[in-house]
């Protein structure tokens, strides 16, 4: 399941590269939580939280609906 997920967010990546900012897995957790790091103009930005719940959790579930959330860790 993991490298299923880090194939999603290589998909999901040049988006966020579009506006400086990018993505990277941290881990998959027993609980199917998905957590990952936001960098660059990502990591400071006050809409990152909108970023991770609206748009790469909602991307991932689509495809996996077994993932329980994702959330951004520092």
């Amino acid at each position: 399941m993991e490298e299923k997920v880090i194939a999603a967010l290589e998909g999901i990546r040049p988006m966020l590269q579009q506006d400086g900012g990018d993505v990277e897995f941290v881990e998959l957790t027993e609980e199917n939580i998905v957590k990952v790091r936001l960098q660059g103009h990502c990591a400071g930005c006050p809409y990152s939280q909108m970023t991770v719940k609206n748009g790469i959790q909602k991307m991932l579930q689509e495809q996996y609906p077994e993932i329980a959330s994702v959330e951004s860790v520092n």
